[in-house]
């Protein structure tokens, strides 16, 4: 594997920037990491696994972005293995923050995938799933609000960035959703007549297994191409 290959896939993980970010600050052992990052509020923009963390943490070690300089005993618990960041693992940091500042990565959303193939389901059940995810949207929203509006009198306005990032996000994903629900119930969204047919016509085969030449005839209809051969 070359060296653009594996910081390629280094660099997917969330989680491994925020141990080194972490680690920056003073050398800790996983449980203290995984507890600063809760307690800083980071659940929100990583996925913080306790099962997933230690994998990172080899990982990270055997890159030789951080370095064990000791242990850490507690009583009669089992003791722990205190790491802290290395000169190598500073140097990554900022570069994966640079990269992953400055560069759009496409990702791929499990509303996008479900927006793809939206005459799957309806458009009189579409327009109440939508309006649904707009209802839980709010509520989000919301929670977001209640939980960062306390803090703003004591913590820095930077260090909350990422929660007015993700209000944004929900907010235009709000109205995206919002709108779309509504221009379906209108009639105005384009190309809903086919769905609806194509709607009828899956209700005739609710198991499934639409015979290939009723599908092509609907599809040359609509102005779909057939599937590849």
């Amino acid at each position: 594997m070359s060296v653009a290959t594996q910081r390629a896939f280094r660099r997917v993980n969330p989680l491994a920037l925020a141990v080194l970010m972490v680690l920056w600050e003073r050398p800790m052992h996983p449980y203290q990491i995984s507890q600063t990052l809760k307690q800083r509020g980071k659940e929100g923009s990583v996925r913080i696994n306790f099962g997933a963390l230690y994998p990172v943490v080899e990982s990270l070690l055997k890159q030789g972005f951080i370095e064990v300089v000791g242990a850490e005993q507690n009583g009669n618990r089992p003791a722990r293995t205190v790491y802290r960041m290395t000169a190598a693992g500073a140097a990554e940091a900022r570069d994966w923050m640079r990269e992953w500042l400055s560069e759009p990565q496409k990702e791929y959303p499990r509303f996008m995938a479900a927006l793809s193939f939206l005459p799957a389901v309806g458009p009189d059940e579409a327009v109440a799933l939508l309006r649904h995810r707009v209802a839980a949207l709010d509520e989000r929203i919301a929670e977001i609000g209640e939980l960062v509006t306390p803090v703003l009198s004591w913590l820095p306005e930077v260090l909350l960035v990422e929660s007015n990032y993700e209000t944004r996000m929900l907010e235009a994903e709000r109205d995206f959703v919002a709108e779309l629900a509504e221009r379906i119930e209108s009639g105005v969204l384009g190309g809903l007549s086919g769905w609806r047919a194509m709607t009828e016509l899956a209700a005739q085969y609710p198991d499934g297994g639409v015979p290939p030449e009723v599908s092509d005839k609907f599809l040359e209809e609509w102005g779909m191409p057939k599937p590849p051969e």
